[in-house]
């Protein structure tokens, strides 16, 4: 296959005009043609792919090796140790091993690799933290922030309204089209992960700064070369999932968030609100697109957190008062 279209990955670009392996680069370009299309993958999972793989190709420049037949148990665990070495944390090592196993088996069923010995390494562990979510006070903050006087504020605060009033991933949300959206039933169609369609909702507070959106400013952003985008900048173009990101990132910054506050933050403050709010688990995890529920229970272990946070703070008898303590309240409780 050609490989003049430019790869996602400005690193990638660089290391592989160093190669010297001279089929290398074709495979990797043949590898990203295969996520976008045959397995359509969104534009930014195909990025980190590409990505996740420019350990990869420096280690095997580092270890003189230019044909990946002779990739063995040898080389692997090297690899393995490589990454670790390197400062990569475990989440990020395991990832990048899945992406090599993912690459390999493709090489292998399009009769490029004759051995594929990559099942044979295991990842460390995955670190299971917990995601960093916002009070419904400061996701209230957050949604005030915009300046309503201009018409970029106007369109700023209907896209944080939908993100929280919907869960949606940066890139659902950027991806969005005029007739994805039904106001009358408030419903939006999404195509997310792995390209699983779902129904995403939202409220009538929401719709109200859509309406005012849709009326008032959008026609103001387009022209001539303008499609159905729903999100529009101002020289009529769709908003860039980066763009997205900078626009959360500049108002959690306003609104005094903590620094780590990103537009997926927004997506679990989402999921925990409403399990807060005492929604069942099942169509939390259906509202987030979420394929296995394992996937949503972390969020019930933020919920609990944050019940016991709050129970902590407001019961006048769960703090350690000694004024409200009860004499002699050390001695065991008496068995009769």
């Amino acid at each position: 296959m050609a490989t003049s279209n430019p790869l996602p990955s400005p690193a990638m670009e660089s290391i592989l005009q160093k190669t010297k392996s001279p089929n290398l680069s074709n495979h990797i370009h043949d590898f990203k043609h295969y996520a976008s299309t045959t397995l359509q993958l969104a534009d930014n999972t195909v990025r980190n792919y590409v990505s996740d793989l420019v350990p990869l190709v420096k280690y095997l420049e580092e270890s003189d090796l230019h044909d990946l037949n002779r990739v063995d148990r040898s080389f692997l665990r090297g690899y393995l140790a490589y990454l670790m070495s390197n400062g990569f944390n475990r989440n990020s090592v395991s990832r990048k091993l899945s992406t090599l196993k993912s690459f390999f088996k493709f090489l292998k069923q399009s009769g490029n690799l004759r051995d594929d010995q990559t099942s044979i390494i295991k990842g460390p562990k995955k670190e299971r933290k917990l995601p960093a979510i916002a009070s419904k006070f400061e996701i209230d903050r957050l949604l005030d922030t915009p300046d309503l006087t201009t018409k970029v504020g106007i369109r700023d605060r209907a896209l944080l309204e939908l993100l929280y009033a919907t869960g949606l991933r940066v890139s659902e949300i950027q991806s969005m089209n005029i007739d994805d959206v039904d106001l009358k039933t408030r419903e939006i169609r999404v195509v997310g992960k792995g390209s699983k369609p779902r129904i995403a909702l939202f409220g009538d507070h929401s719709k109200r700064w859509v309406v005012e959106y849709l009326e008032n400013v959008r026609s103001r952003f387009t022209n001539r070369s303008s499609d159905l985008a729903m999100w529009l900048n101002q020289s009529g173009g769709r908003l860039s999932s980066r763009s997205v990101q900078r626009i959360v990132k500049k108002y959690a910054l306003q609104a005094g968030l903590a620094s780590q506050f990103h537009t997926h933050s927004i997506r679990h403050s989402f999921a925990t609100h409403l399990l807060d709010g005492g929604a069942d688990l099942r169509v939390v995890q259906e509202l987030l697109g979420h394929s296995s529920p394992a996937t949503t229970q972390i969020y019930t272990h933020i919920s609990a957190k944050q019940s016991r946070h709050v129970y902590l703070q407001a019961h006048p008898r769960a703090k350690n008062n000694t004024k409200n303590a009860a004499p002699n309240s050390d001695r065991p409780v008496s068995s009769t």
